[in-house]
């Protein structure tokens, strides 16, 4: 059955569209980023040492957010972008003298997917050490948005899906790069709850395309806790 959108759903509809499309630019940004000395000599570097092959780095989208403090705003807005979705995707962070600057900065780039393939959210690790007199965060996500709902989604899902199906048994990681370098092994049905512990919204994600799931996470004290919590929650989801 064909039902009418109400005139609220397709402006939800539009603007949902055009934060994807924000998004879509950012990943692109970033991996154009990647191509510049900066991003060869820091980020393309760390990619490296962490085992990544350049296949890998391309077919997961990964990039460099650029040192300077505004350069995908300046970019996003130079591409026509407006500012109030750069904002609304938490790329953009809008100072209250009117100053646009950037989430992301000075930090290599893991595009979050949906399971349909489209980029919705971004994680950035800093390879900066912290110190006594300033502290850095490790990791700086995108925050939830419209478009992403961090409980519902899984890191590398959509590369993972078809995979997960086929072998009817989902691996469960902790991290971005424990996922990126289990799939350059071949083994591809593997996600991660990445950055947030496990939820059930996530857990019934996988059962759509499995009942067997196997978690490893760090053999620290606390990914023990965090696959013991995580234990119980996919049982009681059956």
């Amino acid at each position: 059955v064909e039902t009418e959108l109400s005139a609220d759903e397709i402006a939800k509809r539009q603007r949902g569209e055009s934060l994807l499309l924000v998004s879509e630019y950012a990943g692109k940004f970033f991996q154009e980023s990647m191509q510049t000395q900066e991003g060869q000599t820091i980020a393309h570097q760390y990619f490296r040492s962490r085992g990544l092959s350049d296949e890998t780095i391309r077919k997961y989208g990964l990039g460099w957010a650029p040192i300077s403090r505004s350069s995908l705003s300046d970019a996003a807005r130079a591409a026509g972008y407006k500012e109030e979705f750069l904002i609304d995707t938490g790329l953009s962070i809008k100072y209250d003298d009117g100053r646009l600057v950037d989430r992301f900065y000075e930090r290599v780039m893991f595009p979050i997917h949906s399971h349909s393939g489209r980029i919705i959210a971004f994680g950035g690790r800093t390879l900066k050490q912290s110190t006594p007199e300033k502290h850095i965060a490790k990791y700086v996500n995108s925050p939830e948005t419209e478009i992403y709902i961090k409980s519902k989604s899984l890191y590398g899902i959509y590369f993972a899906k078809s995979e997960i199906s086929k072998k009817d048994k989902c691996i469960l990681v902790e991290g971005y790069l424990d996922v990126l370098q289990m799939h350059q092994l071949g083994i591809l049905n593997v996600v991660a709850s990445s950055g947030t512990s496990l939820t059930v919204e996530q857990i019934r994600l996988i059962k759509k395309f499995t009942d067997n799931i196997t978690i490893i996470y760090d053999g620290d004290g606390a990914g023990i806790k965090a696959a013991l919590r995580g234990i119980d929650l996919i049982l009681k989801e059956g």
